[in-house]
């Protein structure tokens, strides 16, 4: 594992890489840091991937940007664009999740033609669940003493019902050590970012994911999403929720398997062409 401090958008930000070979982008959820892989970077390298994971700005030890907490995920998907190309990433796989799966989807109708491909997570096309206006109020402070525990419980509520409790009391232990204000702006952007329109732009092989267990989400609200991306695939995870990456064991080597598929149908896209 190697870390470094990027100057990107006037600010400092923090990046982490293991291993050689395919780039894989890997993108955190709302509020939450790089910290999310942890558990599956080594594996992943082994697999034969460069492993890249930004923290977002303001996220884990990224800076904020000058501008403050992001409410648009599309500067989140620009910031994104412009750390591959810092990191001379080739045709990189981008892998998010929440927030980071609508930045993935984001991503992919910018810059499809340089992409090996892109793996949603929890993600949806507009999500139509999110209280916008709940989460505006929440960004004044009169509410700030409950909202570590509200993280908290809200966390294990979104955990899926295959997650031991034991591995779903340290996730959400995990989580609640986000800041709010950044988390809520993050999450008003994942319930204002629309990108219905453009799905169909997306041309590289692509994969939406959503646990059955998720209460954030609607599985069919992700699957409509996947009709409208060009041959995309899509998976419903029984007995998981919110988060993939931390709720399955074996998941780098899950991952990899959604890698070679994507990848085996980009040789068929091409053979075809």
């Amino acid at each position: 594992m190697r870390a470094d401090y990027l100057r990107l958008d006037g600010a400092l930000a923090y990046v982490e890489q293991a291993g050689d070979g395919q780039p894989v982008l890997c993108l955190h959820t709302a509020g939450q840091s790089g910290v999310q892989y942890r558990d599956s970077v080594e594996a992943l390298a082994r697999l034969g991937y460069r492993v890249i994971i930004p923290d977002l700005p303001g996220h884990g030890r990224s800076e904020p940007l000058p501008s403050g907490p992001v409410t648009d995920l599309g500067v989140y998907a620009q910031w994104c664009q412009a750390l591959i190309e810092i990191l001379e990433a080739d045709r990189p796989f981008v892998v998010g999740c929440s927030i980071g799966g609508k930045i993935s989807l984001d991503i992919g109708t910018r810059m499809a033609d340089r992409l090996a491909g892109l793996v949603a997570m929890a993600a949806d096309a507009r999500n139509a669940r999110v209280s916008i206006g709940g989460l505006r109020r929440e960004l004044e402070d009169v509410s700030a003493p409950s909202r570590s525990d509200r993280t908290y419980l809200g966390t294990l509520a979104t955990i899926g019902s295959s997650v031991p409790p034991d591995r779903a009391e340290l996730i959400a232990q995990m989580h609640r050590r986000e800041d709010p204000v950044v988390s809520n702006s993050d999450l008003i952007g994942w319930g204002t970012h629309d990108l219905r329109g453009l799905l169909p732009a997306i041309d590289c092989p692509a994969h939406l994911v959503v646990g059955a267990d998720d209460l954030w989400l609607d599985p069919a609200d992700a699957r409509w999403a996947a009709d409208q991306i060009p041959g995309a695939r899509f998976t419903l995870l029984e007995g998981i929720g919110h988060y993939p990456m931390q709720e399955i064991d074996d998941f780098a080597d899950v991952l990899h398997g959604w890698l070679r598929d994507l990848a085996d149908d980009a040789a068929h896209r091409n053979t075809a062409a």
